[in-house]
């Protein structure tokens, strides 16, 4: 029988047009938003219907292909500079993942190398290629990061672990299988982790709809938390490891992830627990010399006043609601990428990780 990252991706290209698993309405709802040109797939970014830096990345990438097909049927002749606007409303969709620009950036450089006829093919060739190396980059990561663990067993002389997720870096998150997610689906199938913790992560609760049904779907037990007991979890030493994704990685190893991801780093840190980043070198920006650079998207208060449409703040609060926070690379025991492992990471590690 296949697995749910297997028989149900989250982006997938078919009649002609990108279909995206809308997940504002998982897991009550299990619907695919058709797409067929680059605004609708601009918004469908902005508006959280896909989510996750690889899948944004990939998404951003067959919208390059959907701006193409009108652009190139609109005027043969000028297609490539009218699409300049297409590549700049897909770049501003999302500030934080860096992945969306890569992407990009790769569809940019086919469309600046155009020698005639229809580019839709090509392009789309190159979005599938996107698509596909992702999916298997995640399984390669899936496999050192289980190696990690492994070897983390065998030196506290254990056989079995527990670990806490945050967000949603899984099957939904990525082309397929996952990042984070994607270590726990393989390190669970070698028998190595015996349980699975998701914080609930507000205010979005990618942990609560996403996380615990994707782990779900796969028969991975898991149990979920209120982002704020996870420090008190690992007090009682029921955590072994805390795996993550991330949406940009500085030069030094500094890691943005999902907001609550630096606090329960700290909280790692203190207890001796472990903390795995897990990312495509995609997700790694070189230019950026540390954290401080990295930009952080800010949304709407609604989302944070707000739940399910209902106000559950009092009257006139305000709210400021930060989209993901930086975790120094001092309290990250290792970062995972489908090149290699750099453990304890800083610049010049990251750099010959990059060579």
């Amino acid at each position: 029988m296949k697995k749910f990252f297997e028989q149900s991706p989250a982006i997938r290209w078919k009649d002609d047009r990108l279909e995206l698993l809308d997940q504002r309405i998982l897991p009550a709802r299990h619907e695919f938003l058709p797409l067929d040109d680059v605004e609708s797939v601009a918004d469908a970014i902005k508006d959280m219907v896909v989510r996750g830096a690889p899948a944004i990345g990939i998404t951003a990438a067959y919208g390059v292909v959907l701006a193409a097909r009108k652009r190139y049927a609109e005027s043969p002749e000028n297609w490539t500079q009218l699409i300049n606007n297409d590549l700049e409303c897909l770049a501003a969709s999302r500030p934080t993942a860096v992945n969306l620009f890569w992407a990009i950036e790769n569809m940019r450089k086919a469309i600046d190398g155009y020698q005639g006829g229809d580019p839709v093919p090509a392009l789309l060739e190159l979005a599938m290629k996107i698509h596909e190396d992702d999916i298997q980059a995640n399984r390669t990561m899936g496999e050192y990061g289980a190696d990690l663990i492994v070897q983390h067993c065998r030196d506290r002389g254990i056989e079995r672990c527990s670990v806490l997720t945050h967000c949603n870096a899984g099957a939904l998150a990525t082309g397929g299988y996952g990042t984070a997610l994607g270590v726990i689906r393989s390190a669970y199938a070698r028998g190595i982790i015996d349980h699975v913790y998701a914080d609930e992560t507000r205010p979005w609760l990618q942990g609560a709809r996403l996380t615990a049904w994707e782990l779900l779907q796969d028969d991975i037990p898991v149990t979920l938390l209120a982002d704020g007991a996870c420090a008190h979890l690992m007090k009682q030493q029921k955590i072994d490891w805390v795996i993550v994704g991330s949406d940009r990685i500085a030069g030094n190893g500094d890691v943005a992830n999902k907001i609550g991801t630096y606090t329960t780093a700290v909280a790692a840190h203190h207890h001796d627990v472990q903390f795995m980043v897990v990312a495509p070198t995609s997700t790694i920006d070189m230019s950026l010399m540390d954290g401080d650079d990295i930009p952080i998207e800010s949304r709407q208060s609604d989302e944070i006043l707000y739940v399910s449409g209902y106000r559950v703040a009092a009257d006139g609060a305000e709210a400021w609601n930060p989209v993901f926070d930086v975790t120094p690379a001092k309290l990250v025991s290792a970062i995972v990428t489908e090149n290699g492992v750099v453990q304890a990471p800083d610049a010049e590690k990251m750099a010959n990780l990059m060579c």
